[in-house]
């Protein structure tokens, strides 16, 4: 058996390379109005949208517990798995991939644990990688160095229409929404280095789209490259977005992916969010 490859449940990865893959995904919990839920099979991206929607509401996210991983961690290798590779969001936005850690200490020095530093396909794509490189029959370290080359070249980018959501999580600093707010602007934000930063301001949704593919072009340079987008209850966008992006890639762009986020991400960044996630070839 190779090298198993374990991430958590804010890579929303299309169903069938999660399939294809044979890879264990862990859920983050998510808690709306006090009652809480696994991600993904317990509560699904249209709760999240529909609790945030209305008037009041009570939402929150907890990471998995250390002892979930090693649980997993132990039956993976127990089936025969040479070592695990467990990848995670960013550390500065969720202490999963500390619970990870915490894990791996007690498991041993079988399984190692990577901070991917984004969310969504920038988490994803280091999965996608390190899956195909363990399938090819690599070793543990090379499999933890496959996914820490595609962190390198993963770039990830999303509009909200408000940074209110944000806020709330702590995942922005006041200052900056209280600026978007106060000049009525439209935010782009970027994962930099783990953590979430205003990367733009636009003042409608469709100059949002636009601005970016603009950004979208000028991360991949002039790279081949594989493209994600999500969206959270806002298809209509991530249509226009993935033909905009194809358009202007052209023969560059190799895969492509649509996914809606989860609730995790509708917590944290509300309906209407939009992101692409960039990962050079």
């Amino acid at each position: 058996m190779p090298v198993a490859v374990v991430t958590d449940s804010t890579a929303y990865l299309p169903a069938e390379s999660s399939r294809a893959r044979d890879l264990t995904v862990v859920p983050l919990t998510v808690v709306l109005n006090g009652t809480h839920g696994r991600e993904g099979d317990e509560v699904t991206p249209a709760d999240a949208v529909r609790a945030l929607t209305a008037r009041r509401v009570s939402a929150s996210t907890s990471r998995p517990a250390p002892e979930q991983f090693a649980q997993v961690y132990r039956q993976l290798l127990d089936r025969g798995a040479t070592g695990v590779v467990s990848l995670h969001l960013s550390a500065q936005l969720s202490g999963t991939a500390e619970a990870a850690a915490l894990a791996a200490g007690e498991v041993g020095d079988r399984v190692t644990v990577v901070d991917t530093r984004s969310i969504g396909m920038g988490l994803g794509f280091p999965v996608l990688a390190a899956s195909a490189a363990a399938a090819a029959g690599a070793g543990l370290a090379e499999v933890r160095d496959a996914a820490l080359d595609a962190v390198a070249r993963t770039h990830t980018l999303f509009y909200v229409d408000t940074l209110e959501f944000l806020r709330r999580g702590g995942r922005i600093n006041a200052a900056s929404a209280l600026f978007g707010t106060a000049l009525s602007v439209k935010p782009i934000l970027h994962v930099l280095d783990g953590a979430i930063a205003l990367r733009d301001k636009v003042r409608t949704p469709s100059r949002g789209l636009a601005r970016l593919v603009d950004l979208a072009l000028e991360a991949a340079g002039d790279a081949r490259v594989d493209v994600a987008v999500h969206h959270l209850g806002a298809p209509h966008r991530a249509e226009a977005l993935i033909e905009a992006l194809a358009a202007r890639f052209g023969d560059r762009l190799r895969e492509r992916y649509v996914t809606e986020a989860g609730a995790v991400a509708a917590v944290h960044a509300g309906p209407g969010l939009v992101c692409v996630v960039v990962h050079r070839r």
